[in-house]
């Protein structure tokens, strides 16, 4: 008899109207137990923060404001992004990893908001994402924390959240984007990303979620058995 196969995908089968209903219940306890959720990335500008969004793929955002707080002194505007040689960018950069790929990308981006934007990060998603190096996850950071238009920014945590609370079955990003944006009130999408990120940094975390502890385990149908997910 063949070994039984490892479950790896979960058979709890998402229904919009019921991880509607789940929203309601769960946003005002994640509101009031997260009351602080915003980005953890500092910035004063609108292209500081997409420079630090940018930066801190494969990077947590604790050594990207390590880096950024010097960074941000020598690299004022667009242009001063686009006028440097790029091998000073990756020296400038190098601590957040995957640098040369980075700076290559900032440098690219820059210069494409020097030429085409007048030196200004446009503030609509359909323009952003042709900023080299800019997906979708990026510019809605950027859109719901620099500009306050409704943005939901999947991460990692997100993915996992809203998969293990039953509110898609979705791994790509982009489809669990538009799941969250049909369930999720739209005055709250970017409010929603940060309350998941705080909860899935601090409780419900990937390997050893801490079920017993959290304060939403009675609407999660994954409570007390994550790995389904």
């Amino acid at each position: 008899m063949p070994a039984k196969k490892s479950q790896n995908k979960s058979n709890i089968k998402v229904d919009k109207h019921i991880a509607e209903k789940r929203v309601k219940k769960i946003l005002p306890i994640l509101k009031k137990t997260y009351p602080e959720a915003k980005t953890a990335l500092k910035f004063n500008s609108t292209l500081e923060l997409l420079i630090a969004t940018v930066l801190s793929a494969q990077c947590t955002d604790v050594r990207v404001n390590i880096v950024t707080q010097d960074l941000f002194k020598k690299y004022r505007t667009a242009a001063d992004w686009a006028d440097k040689e790029i091998s000073e960018i990756e020296q400038d950069i190098k601590s957040t990893g995957f640098y040369r790929n980075k700076a290559k990308n900032i440098k690219a981006a820059c210069n494409r908001i020097v030429q085409d934007y007048s030196g200004k990060v446009p503030d609509n998603l359909a323009e952003m994402v042709k900023l080299p190096g800019v997906g979708r996850k990026t510019a809605n950071v950027v859109l719901g924390n620099a500009f306050g238009k409704p943005a939901v920014a999947c991460d990692t945590h997100v993915i996992r959240l809203s998969r293990r609370l039953g509110l898609s079955e979705n791994k790509d990003a982009v489809k669990l984007e538009f799941d969250l944006m049909e369930i999720v009130p739209r005055s709250e999408w970017t409010r929603f990303s940060h309350l998941l990120i705080f909860h899935g940094r601090s409780i419900c975390k990937s390997r050893r979620p801490d079920c017993a502890g959290c304060v939403v385990a009675g609407h999660c149908p994954s409570a007390n058995r994550p790995k389904l997910w």
